[in-house]
């Protein structure tokens, strides 16, 4: 079992930048990736940014060059800094990890954003 926790979510300015903190605890030594998705009012979860264990990174094309995902893998925590935020990446927050056979997520954090 694997318990995310997830922090940082707020309210903003149009422009200004936040950042996510996801810790996880528990059998968190077994996870692969971790990652951040995304879920606005009314539309599906989507993915924000991935990360493997090894550090490697994909982003949602949304979000390239404003967006840095990175893992501290003795923390076994993940981070989403948020830069040049827009209205439009106003949803909740969900951190995400991957192990061989199970997938757990966080309880999400609130990111809105005003113009």
């Amino acid at each position: 079992q694997v318990q995310l926790v997830e922090s940082g979510g707020g309210l903003v300015q149009a422009g200004d930048s936040l950042r996510l903190s996801c810790a996880a605890s528990g059998s968190s030594s077994s996870i692969y990736d971790m990652g951040w998705y995304r879920q606005a009012p009314g539309k599906q979860r989507d993915l924000v940014a991935v990360i493997t264990r090894g550090g490697v990174t994909n982003y949602a094309d949304s979000v390239k060059g404003r967006f840095t995902i990175s893992r501290d893998n003795t923390k076994n925590t993940v981070y989403l800094q948020m830069n040049s935020l827009k209205p439009e990446d106003t949803a909740v927050y969900y951190c995400n990890a991957e192990m061989r056979f199970s997938v757990y997520w966080g309880q999400g954090t609130q990111v809105t954003v005003y113009s």
